[in-house]
């Protein structure tokens, strides 16, 4: 599958949410149950959940913005934190306008009140935009004022969903990975390569972040009842 194709089904606003046909809807909830079994709440702190891939293009940010509003639909608080600084999506699929974003907090220009989006999209789902592109978004992410943030909102929600950058690309996901519960891989069909994959959990057992499992995005529909543009294959497992 070429490159463009995938950049434009990406950046189809109906791909996000409500918008989302049936089976859709219904990959995403089983998402959503598989990560509840599969990481324990800590008390009075949320889940902190890494999505990420092996190269750009396979579906993470689409993932972590269905997951977090399949959660957040369930009737739980969820922060959704745009970690990927470099090549920001969410604020254009979410079609909101430009706002202070993680960097200008990380960076000290701007306070939690300024950057924080409430209720976008879904009741009880808030979102922290990336935010002006940084010279050294590595740095910022490996910041002691990016741990202060974690450790401070978790006890305001029961999931923060990090959307990170590609593995293989840059080394902003193995740095987090340490702050999560858990990490999510996106890999997409007729797209993601082996190779990527493989160094991609090389690169993730090295720092030892614990996998959750897969999300296999883009498969074909195996019923054509629910058939539409993008389909979103029953791709995760769990890992114990």
């Amino acid at each position: 599958m070429a490159k463009k194709t995938v950049r434009n089904e990406d950046n189809d606003i109906s791909l996000i949410g409500d918008k989302l046909g049936f089976e859709g809807k219904e990959a995403y909830n089983l998402l959503r149950t598989n990560i509840l079994y599969a990481v324990k709440r800590k008390e009075r702190s949320a889940r902190v959940i890494g999505v990420t891939s092996s190269v750009h293009g396979e579906g993470k940010s689409l993932t972590s913005i269905n997951l977090a509003h399949s959660i957040a639909e369930s009737g739980r608080k969820v922060l959704l934190i745009e970690c990927d600084m470099r090549l920001p999506t969410l604020r254009k699929k979410l079609g909101q306008k430009k706002f202070a974003g993680l960097s200008n907090l990380l960076a000290g220009v701007d306070e939690e009140g300024e950057v924080l989006r409430q209720n976008v999209g879904a009741q009880g789902l808030d979102v922290i935009f990336a935010g002006k592109a940084p010279p050294n978004p590595s740095e910022l992410l490996a910041s002691h004022a990016f741990s202060r943030l974690i450790e401070k909102v978790e006890n305001y929600y029961s999931f923060i969903i990090l959307d990170l950058p590609p593995v293989c690309e840059v080394s902003d996901a193995l740095i987090v990975s340490k702050l999560t519960d858990g990490m999510i891989m996106v890999v997409r069909q007729d797209y993601s390569r082996s190779t990527d994959l493989d160094y991609a959990m090389r690169q993730l057992e090295y720092v030892d972040a614990k996998v959750l499992g897969f999300v296999y995005n883009g498969a074909e529909s195996k019923t054509k009842r629910y058939k539409y543009k993008y389909r979103y294959g029953k791709g995760y497992s769990s890992k114990s």
